[in-house]
């Protein structure tokens, strides 16, 4: 047998993808490289293709809608948190000890773009990340037992590092969905991170979900651990809009 068509079946058999795509081409480069130079280049080379794998992995299935940089934050415009607060948040130690994040304020301050900046910089540190809008949260949440997708999509999210449920309170949800998101939350509790945000203040949950009670218990276990950062001043979209017809 060829060796290299026998080394491309045994690279095969190891899952070594890097190999087998690329060996003619590694074979040719270790001319001058001692054995185990060779041998650690050929392990870097796999583990490095495994991890960019794992990453694209990861991206795919956290479902952020667009990408954002905390770089790209506009901290001249929204004053509300500094260059510090941000470099600290970047750190991700938060996701370490469980604390959750919570923005709050009007449409167009921000929040949704630092909750994307965020996820982004977690999937590029490993983590596990699911970002989703609160109606679609309650759609997978009321269909886990009656669809597949959304069945498969409640237990990835159960295996989370960080989920993120963006836009709380812009749209009215039953006692049901209620009860399905309190449930989510205390089975989050001591398992993952949790970025929200929400247009509505605390003192408005109770109407968010149709039971003071619930939101009370809610906001007790989201809170424990927890940073909340108020965004408050003009929309970034509206102050920046383009307009169509000249002036």
């Amino acid at each position: 047998m060829n060796t290299i068509i026998a080394i491309k079946q045994l690279a095969k058999t190891l899952s070594l993808s890097n190999t087998i795509t690329n060996i003619e081409n590694i074979l040719t480069n270790s001319i001058d490289k001692t054995n185990q130079q060779f041998l650690l280049e050929l392990l870097q080379a796999e583990v490095a293709l495994r991890e960019q794998r794992s990453k694209e992995r990861r991206f795919k299935q956290a479902f952020l809608p667009v990408t954002k940089t905390l770089e790209s934050f506009d901290t001249t415009f929204q004053t509300s948190i500094s260059d510090r607060q941000l470099a600290q948040l970047g750190e991700l130690s938060w996701i370490e000890s469980l604390h959750n994040l919570i923005f709050l304020g009007p449409p167009g301050v921000g929040k949704t773009h630092l909750s994307l900046a965020l996820s982004s910089l977690a999937l590029e540190a490993g983590y596990k990340v699911f970002f989703c809008s609160m109606d679609r949260l309650v759609h997978i949440l009321k269909t886990a037992e009656i669809s597949k997708s959304s069945g498969v999509r409640l237990k990835y999210i159960y295996t989370c590092d960080l989920v993120v449920i963006d836009e709380l309170g812009y749209l009215p949800v039953t006692r049901n969905e209620a009860n399905l998101f309190f449930q989510l939350v205390t089975k989050l509790y001591d398992t993952a991170s949790l970025i929200i945000t929400s247009n509505k203040g605390f003192e408005g949950w109770a109407d968010i979900f149709g039971d003071t009670i619930l939101a009370t218990a809610m906001l007790d276990r989201l809170t424990h651990r927890c940073q909340v950062i108020p965004l408050s001043g003009e929309s970034y979209r509206l102050t920046h809009r383009s307009d169509l017809f000249n002036s």
